[in-house]
């Protein structure tokens, strides 16, 4: 990219947990990941290591997110009453660093008008851009009466809605003899199917402004949606996927970046690394060569690269 001007970045998928919330990755993960995630346990507490790219000038600014599964038991539940003051230390280091970070409220979308309750005050009292959703919890899906309140108060309140993946229970299980691909595969399954939910549950027929954003993870749903097979789903699933529907890159491959981009339009794509789980390392040089061999022009780069996200996270009412 010599002939333009370098490309501005936002890291859209990032993970920060407070030292006050020690995870609990550690003590359920298999014997062989147990030492990866004490270091990652360690990153994800470091603001130190959270600015480092930014102060590099590596990238602009990150979107942080504080996931209470990782602090959680076995099956990610955590204390209803531990959103609250999470809102509140993220808000607080996002105040400290503007314009450097910008967070995601987490609340429990299956808590009804609890969670639309601290999400509202998470985005108007707070200040904070968006929210963090765990994409399941059980057997529900977005689709959960539970959940709407919580979806409604976010199209209303014009922030985005990331849907993160969780692991699981009987599916990890199954998977889990396969390693870590058994696992994300997992994962990407669950993450998949509360996009179908919201699909085909009506969800986005009754919040037409609603926005939310899945990670790379989910690209079966969108390739299903989007028409990969020609199967006769709703026939205008193409079009609401395109009007509702971000997907975070998740990692910097070429070839899901240019489906991602067939489907939803390079306007609907956002940089993500899923720092520092999947990526911990500087990623500029990785975003400018995935994005140059995706065979997207300037302007379909730099939308993917921060201005897509920043447009989102300045939709608040």
């Amino acid at each position: 990219m010599a002939d333009t001007a370098p490309l501005s970045i936002i890291d859209f998928h990032c993970h920060h947990i407070p030292a006050r919330w020690p995870p609990t990755t550690v003590r359920y993960a298999a014997p062989d990941q147990k030492a990866r995630w004490e270091h990652l346990n360690r990153l994800m507490a470091d603001e130190a290591a959270l600015l480092a790219d930014i102060g590099s000038g590596d990238i602009d600014a990150r979107v942080i997110n504080t996931s209470t599964a990782l602090v959680g038991d076995e099956d990610g539940n955590v204390p209803a009453d531990i959103f609250e003051p999470v809102n509140d230390a993220l808000a607080d280091l996002v105040h400290r660093h503007p314009s450097r970070l910008f967070g995601l409220a987490s609340v429990d979308a299956f808590a009804g008008d609890a969670a639309a309750r601290e999400a509202t005050r998470a985005i108007r009292d707070l200040g904070l851009h968006g929210l963090f959703l765990e994409c399941a919890k059980g057997d529900r899906l977005l689709d959960a009466p539970e959940a709407r309140p919580t979806l409604a108060t976010a199209a209303a309140l014009g922030v985005p809605v990331f849907v993160h993946p969780i692991y699981p229970k009987d599916l990890t299980r199954q998977l889990a003899p396969y390693g870590r691909l058994g696992t994300l595969y997992a994962r990407g399954t669950i993450n998949a199917a509360s996009l179908i939910a919201l699909l085909e549950g009506g969800v986005f027929d009754e919040l037409p402004d609603l926005q939310v954003v899945v990670t790379t993870l989910a690209i079966g749903a969108i390739m299903l949606g989007g028409g990969l097979t020609g199967a006769k789903f709703r026939s205008d699933a193409p079009e609401k996927l395109r009007r509702h529907v971000y997907i975070d890159t998740m990692g910097f491959d070429p070839a899901l970046i240019r489906a991602s981009v067939d489907i939803l339009g390079a306007d609907h794509v956002l940089i993500g690394s899923d720092w520092p789980i999947v990526n911990e390392k500087p990623i500029r040089e990785r975003v400018e060569q995935a994005l140059q061999a995706s065979g997207l022009d300037a302007r379909e780069q730099q939308l993917i690269a921060s201005g897509n996200t920043r447009r989102l996270l300045d939709r608040r009412a």
